[in-house]
């Protein structure tokens, strides 16, 4: 671990621990959990670590391999406001924490993630490892709910961005070899075991060579322009309605969306048609992988990229390209881009017997399509994984 060996060198000793979050993967059900929805996902055998020590003072000072710069604060002594640097996320997950228990001990850290960044969530890794260190130098122990709830307001409150909490539950809750399936309505989830019979299959990733950031992008408008249809779609149907912030597309039958969503602004009709059509996506998917039909169940991912693609309206011309190149690619099964969708990565579920051969060629037509970004292009071969309460 490269992160540990760096904290060794920096600091003249080695580090207490090192702490591990996985990344995660949504094959169907994008774009659906911050308005209550039901989506599905895996953590993956890839990760953010972080190599730590406890510092009895509430210092906190944290090194990332990744981003240039040291950052400093207190555990008593957060900056109310994010300063605009990779340490938000962390300086968020400590006051979120702060709010329920009484921190002491801050930490010397080294962060290092596995991946290159941009679509697995990397942010909720990072927030999820930090959390574990910081957790552990002051002898708290979280719930899966809290790891949940905590992670996710410190990237609503403190960074801004308007996420749901699939990130965040497939890092925790995930289980090697299970699809998690999540109803953020219920507040419940399951981990379904593959069909006896099915076929083998691995996680495939394959980065772009452009990386992104949620809060500065189109994702937030997104989020609204859902909770706008949603909202107008009381309004027209006669139902009742609140506060903008607490309208949830959950609470709008189909049956009004049918009646009345050709009303909506054409936007915000796209934002709906990507709801309701990835609700039904997912519950078909759910059923598709307890029979074992991994066929199925692609097909309905690259339904999935497709209509983040055309009715949410992401996706860079380098994602997009990638999403069709897995459509034709031998050994895929299904795939899609991963996360807000600007940029980042495409995620596919593969034949493990194809894997190798399906990398070469996607990496190929990528590199024929954009010969600029041959060399920052990579494929990397993961597999499910626990998360961290398994």
């Amino acid at each position: 671990m490269r992160c540990a060996e760096y904290y060794e060198r920096e600091y003249g000793r080695a580090p207490e621990a090192v702490a591990f979050a996985p990344y995660r993967v949504c094959p169907i059900g994008a774009h659906v959990d911050h308005n209550l929805g039901k989506t599905m996902g895996f953590a993956i055998d890839r990760g953010v670590r972080i190599a730590y020590a406890a510092e009895e003072s509430g210092a906190v000072e944290v090194r990332s391999l990744q981003f240039p710069g040291c950052a400093h604060w207190r555990v008593d002594g957060v900056p109310p406001e994010r300063l605009g640097d990779w340490a938000d996320h962390l300086r968020g997950a400590t006051l979120a924490l702060g709010r329920r228990f009484a921190l002491r001990a801050g930490l010397r850290a080294v962060i290092e993630g596995e991946l290159p960044i941009g679509g697995l969530s990397s942010s909720a890794a990072v927030i999820l490892a930090f959390l574990s260190a910081l957790c552990a130098v002051n002898g708290i122990h979280l719930s899966g709910e809290d790891w949940v709830s905590i992670a996710r307001e410190a990237e609503n409150q403190y960074v801004g961005v308007a996420c749901g909490k699939l990130d965040q539950s497939c890092e925790v809750y995930g289980k090697k070899g299970q699809l998690l399936y999540m109803d953020f309505q219920e507040g419940s989830f399951s981990r379904i075991p593959p069909a006896a019979g099915m076929k083998p299959f691995v996680i495939a990733v394959f980065f772009s060579g452009i990386t992104r950031a949620l809060a500065g992008g189109g994702y937030n408008t997104r989020v609204d322009e859902l909770r706008g249809a949603a909202y107008a779609l009381k309004a027209y149907a006669g139902m009742e309605y609140g506060a903008f912030a607490q309208t949830n597309m959950r609470d709008v039958p189909l049956e009004v969306y049918q009646a009345h969503g050709a009303r909506l602004p054409e936007p915000w009709r796209r934002r709906a048609e990507h709801w309701f059509s990835e609700m039904a996506r997912v519950e078909e998917g759910v059923e598709a992988w307890r029979r074992g039909d991994l066929a199925a169940f692609g097909r309905l991912c690259l339904a999935s990229g497709r209509s983040s693609i055309e009715n949410w309206q992401t996706g860079s011309a380098e994602l997009i390209q990638l999403h069709e190149i897995l459509s034709r690619t031998e050994g895929v099964y299904g795939g899609r881009f991963s996360g807000a969708g600007f940029k980042g990565c495409c995620v596919a579920l593969v034949d493990p017997a194809l894997a190798e051969s399906a990398a070469r060629s996607v990496a190929s037509a990528y590199a024929k399509a954009f010969p600029a970004l041959a060399e920052a292009f990579s494929a990397h071969i993961c597999h499910s994984a626990d998360g961290i309460q398994p």
